[in-house]
């Protein structure tokens, strides 16, 4: 455990598949993120009036508006942003919750809404539509856990992420009714008496299972915004679960992270670690002719 992480998060985390930890992120680590996201969503004009598509007694919906702001890393900007993703105390996390030594990033994004830009309110849904082709295991070690870490405070009136915490869902018919009927709005309204908020000061991180019923919510507050980071941990080997392909990226600047990540946050990009048998005098050499600024030294050594 770390000064960050509490053995009562892990817990909550694996009984109710949800935990909020406020301030988990430092004052100089939230600056230094805030600046970047200004560099990556600038000059944008938030509007007095927030957007609302929906009739009285209606629930939310999933809108592509909602993601006009989602961008996958790498960014053309500092470190503080590309690597926060994987903190050392985020993948510590991971490995507690998922109960194994070695995980993989699956998933990681800068996301940022501004009022009147959508109407950000959602139903309740789960994350293993897109996470998995099958359905999400109770087994730690098979599920996987995802961090949303608010970098601006975020209240009520800045779109908090709404999340129901399991044995709550269960009492009403948990993910079985999720999957028998997805529009079920009298179940939406059932999930509505039971939720919870994860509102709160910046620096706050929102950890949650794939099988956790959660809702975005609307932001109110006139020229409100939100900026917040995705990060999905998965474990090693967990070919069930998958979300981005990082190569796939290979046109955006992944020398920001190459030169600045550790090898045990690269390693949870797939990676190999110093001393894997991958690395080799011709890999190394190749290696530095791609990333010509990448410090390589504890490769080599271990070679």
């Amino acid at each position: 455990m770390t000064e960050r992480i509490k053995e009562e998060h892990i817990e909550l985390w694996r009984k109710e598949g949800a935990v909020v930890v406020p301030e988990f992120f430092k004052r100089k680590e939230i600056d230094a993120v805030v600046e970047d996201f200004q560099i990556i969503f600038p000059d944008r004009q938030t509007a007095v009036r927030p957007i609302d598509n929906k009739e009285k007694g209606d629930v939310g919906k999933t809108t592509l508006e909602q993601f006009k702001n989602f961008e996958n890393i790498p960014f053309e900007c500092s470190s503080s942003l590309n690597l926060i993703s994987v903190h050392p105390d985020l993948i510590e996390f991971a490995r507690q919750a998922l109960k194994t030594e070695e995980v993989r990033l699956y998933q990681a994004q800068a996301w940022a809404k501004f009022t009147g830009e959508a109407d950000f309110d959602q139903a309740f849904h789960c994350d293993f539509g897109n996470h998995t082709l099958t359905v999400p295991s109770r087994d730690e070690c098979l599920n996987s856990i995802t961090f949303i870490i608010f970098f601006s405070e975020v209240t009520e009136a800045h779109g908090p992420t709404h999340y129901v915490n399991r044995t709550d869902s269960d009492n009403c018919g948990g993910v079985k009714r999720f999957l028998k009927k997805r529009e079920d709005h009298e179940y939406q309204k059932e999930l509505m008496k039971f939720e919870r908020s994860a509102a709160g000061p910046a620096g706050t991180l929102l950890a949650y299972g794939i099988d956790v019923l959660h809702r975005g919510t609307n932001l109110t507050e006139p020229n409100g915004y939100r900026y917040a980071m995705t990060s999905c941990f998965k474990k090693a080997g967990n070919d069930a679960i998958g979300y981005t392909a990082w190569p796939w990226h290979f046109n955006k600047p992944w020398h920001k992270v190459f030169e600045h990540a550790t090898p045990e946050q690269l390693n949870c990009f797939g990676v190999p670690l110093p001393g894997d048998p991958f690395w080799t005098e011709e890999t190394i050499s190749l290696a530095k002719l791609r990333y010509p600024k990448w410090e390589m030294s504890e490769y080599i050594m271990k070679q």
